[in-house]
């Protein structure tokens, strides 16, 4: 698999352009499903990186393979495509954090890894940090919390599909967001009200569960 540019962008993909897309690569369209990859590589990516995976490209390259290996087998839409590609992507990062936290693997804090926030009414706490900023409150987050987050925000799928992949009720991943995302203002205000208290990026061990702080929740 191709690797793509650090720099790229995804835009939002039509869900009648990713019809087409998946039904053409399972009729044995390699071009078809290399343009999948193209569109969807970038999010899937954003994801399992701030998921906390050390090599993205590899983790990202690992999904796509599993898809491609397993398309003969999906039935549905667009919409069921993503959801059944990041279920392939949750479990593929939560196996790479799993390795790296038994070979003790660190990672520097990236400045330049972008998640991708994106703004909406309810992911606004994100959307006013910079990436780096943003990144950085993620990971302090317990991780159901920050599952749930960057499906929801990053992923931008839907509550019901964030509950499918995570196999949870929706009740659960509602709450769970609203935790998350109440904890990242908190975290967001403290920052802005005691600048100097930010602590200095410093090299983490991944996969590593986060300090509660408390009384953030």
């Amino acid at each position: 698999m191709n690797r793509r540019p650090r720099d790229a962008g995804p835009a939002a993909v039509p869900d009648a352009v990713l019809d087409t897309l998946v039904q053409d690569a399972q009729l044995g369209s390699g071009m078809a499903f290399t343009r999948i990859w193209e569109l969807l590589s970038p999010t899937v990516a954003g994801y399992v990186r701030g998921r906390g995976v050390h090599d993205v490209d590899d983790v990202t390259s690992e999904v796509f393979l599993a898809a491609f290996r397993s398309l003969d087998g999906f039935t549905g839409d667009a919409v069921a495509f993503r959801r059944w590609l990041f279920t392939i992507a949750h479990r593929r990062a939560v196996d790479a954090v799993r390795q790296q936290i038994r070979t003790g693997v660190e990672e520097p804090y990236d400045a330049d890894a972008d998640p991708r926030t994106v703004g909406s009414a309810e992911s606004d706490a994100l959307h006013r940090l910079d990436h780096a900023e943003a990144l950085r409150l993620v990971q302090e987050l317990p991780d159901d919390q920050r599952d749930v987050l960057l499906l929801r925000i990053v992923s931008e799928l839907s509550v019901e599909e964030v509950a499918e992949v995570l196999d949870r009720s929706t009740d659960a991943v509602r709450q769970l967001h609203r935790r998350a995302v109440a904890r990242v203002r908190s975290l967001a205000a403290l920052a802005a009200a005691h600048p100097t208290s930010r602590r200095a990026p410093r090299p983490r061990i991944i996969g590593a569960r986060p300090v509660s702080a408390g009384g953030l929740e």
